[in-house]
């Protein structure tokens, strides 16, 4: 098979498996879900939206480079972020035991949720292809959206969140 049939081949069969749903609007209520953490756990969403504004996260696959920098970033500067009042959820389709593994490995400060079923990913309205969410992020405050990023790079991960940060009121 030439190479060119079989990138289209393979093309195909990713728009075939691709689930999307309309992204969340900013503005509108934040998901109230609930799903556990890396120790089987179950995090209630809508409690850490009571407590401040939220960071919600969704990467690919844990342990794996980009979502390894991603994360790493967000730990070295995690103190300046809970500093102002940031808390982190952190989520991917992986079972509880590798997100645990994930969180342990490089001593990540913040909850990390297993979505192995998808329904976090798609009540956020996060595009999956088998069993991997897009990389996108959103802050919440008092239960709404209020900033988004559709197209998250792990390098500048960081810098986009304390700007959306600095404006917020």
């Amino acid at each position: 098979m030439k190479i060119s049939h079989l990138v289209r081949y393979m093309s195909f069969l990713a728009f075939l498996g691709l689930k999307t749903a309309a992204a969340i609007d900013i503005g509108a209520p934040a998901p109230a879900v609930t799903a556990p953490d890396e120790a089987g756990q179950p995090v209630h969403f809508a409690d850490y939206y009571s407590k401040g504004v939220t960071l919600v996260y969704f990467y690919p696959k844990a342990d794996t480079p980009g979502c390894t920098k991603e994360a790493c970033s967000l730990r070295d500067s995690f103190d300046g972020l809970k500093a102002r009042g940031l808390q982190i959820l952190g989520v991917s389709e992986d079972q509880p035991d590798a997100q645990k593994k994930f969180r342990d490995k490089y001593h990540l400060p913040f909850v990390l949720v297993a979505d192995s079923d998808g329904a976090v990913a798609k009540a956020f309205g996060v595009p999956t292809f088998l069993g991997f969410a897009k990389r996108q992020s959103f802050l919440v405050k008092e239960g709404k959206i209020v900033w988004r990023d559709l197209s998250v790079s792990p390098g500048t991960h960081v810098a986009e969140v304390n700007k959306a940060l600095d404006t917020l009121k």
